[in-house]
């Protein structure tokens, strides 16, 4: 009797691990093992402090919807994506980077989204709770990404920042290259969009597309996305023009800007979609990259298009943050 009791319990047991196995879908990441983060801060020198999560660097195959953290090829682009986009950041914020086992390309569209985003979303929440409880020291942040990891920025907003642990330490989420809409607001009202250069704890949100786009991947038709306008910091239609951007830079793996284009776009909202239409270039010219994006989607341009002034913006809301804690 023993025996079969013995049995029965070790079935449960087994049954009940593979279905929390089943329900994130692997065990969760240790994020005080140091390998686990693309970057940990370094020598924290700066007052504050950025928790970035990487975009999309995992096309996926048929078998595979989130990205292995053992793939060290991957990695290496997981890396190199987060060194394109931290010129922006990391003059004014010591550097938080999770690796996390992002839904691949392939995911989106899929029949099992919503499960795949679901285990990228459980790293990068950990991440960020560990980040908060162990390596912040209390320090104020920014909360960044870029595509996916604006997907999933959203989703830690919506999820945590309704606490003033959280809320009250935010400097700015940079969302670009996502949608954040009346759906969003209205299931969070704590979050804050931006209304202009220098405000704080809001959010900071835009998608790039050319004056004919009614439709894209990242804002469908008939939805409507909240946006300001990177080169004129404007909520509404007033159009910038090109002399107001500072300079357009592309950037490789490593960081180094290899093109720095002043004056090179000029943009505008669009009043019904809320996207920012970019003005003085064409899709001939900055074709999409990946086959989920057609031409006119400037989606891979969101921050190189806008790199100079997104930089000096970074700079200034940090800067209007610590002052006005210091007073």
């Amino acid at each position: 009797m023993k025996y079969y009791t013995k049995r029965v319990l070790c079935v449960l047991l087994i049954l009940a691990l593979a279905a929390a196995l089943c329900s994130c879908g692997s065990a969760s990441l240790d994020y005080a093992d140091n390998g686990n983060w693309a970057y940990a801060g370094g020598s924290d020198v700066k007052d504050a402090d950025l928790f970035i999560i990487c975009p999309t660097v995992d096309l996926g195959d048929e078998n595979r919807f989130n990205m292995s953290l053992d793939d060290t090829k991957t990695k290496e682009s997981f890396v190199g994506a987060l060194n394109m986009e931290l010129g922006i950041y990391n003059g004014s914020c010591n550097v938080y980077a999770p690796f996390y086992r992002q839904m691949t390309l392939n995911g989106y569209g899929s029949e099992n989204e919503e499960e795949y985003i679901n285990i990228a979303y459980e790293d990068v929440k950990n991440a960020f709770c560990y980040y908060i409880e162990n390596l912040s020291g209390g320090r104020p942040f920014v909360l960044a990404g870029f595509s996916q990891g604006s997907q999933l920025a959203l989703m830690l907003m919506k999820d945590l920042f309704d606490e003033p642990e959280y809320s009250e330490k935010l400097i700015a989420a940079y969302l670009i290259g996502w949608r954040v809409t009346d759906s969003d607001l209205s299931e969070a009202p704590w979050l804050k969009m931006a209304e202009g250069e220098g405000d704080t704890g809001c959010i900071i949100s835009f998608s790039s597309e050319a004056e004919n786009i009614t439709s894209s991947f990242i804002v469908p038709e008939g939805t409507k996305t909240y946006a300001i306008n990177p080169l004129n910091w404007k909520t509404d239609s007033t159009p910038a023009s090109a002399s107001e951007n500072k300079g357009a830079c592309f950037t490789n793996y490593s960081g180094e800007i290899k093109q720095e284009i002043p004056g090179l776009t000029g943009a505008y909202i669009d009043p019904e979609r809320g996207t920012l239409k970019v003005t003085d270039v064409s899709p001939e010219e900055y074709p999409p990259s990946l086959s989920l994006f057609g031409e006119g989607e400037y989606h891979v341009y969101d921050y190189q298009f806008f790199y100079r002034n997104l930089q000096e913006n970074v700079g200034l809301r940090v800067k209007n943050y610590i002052e006005n804690i210091e007073n």
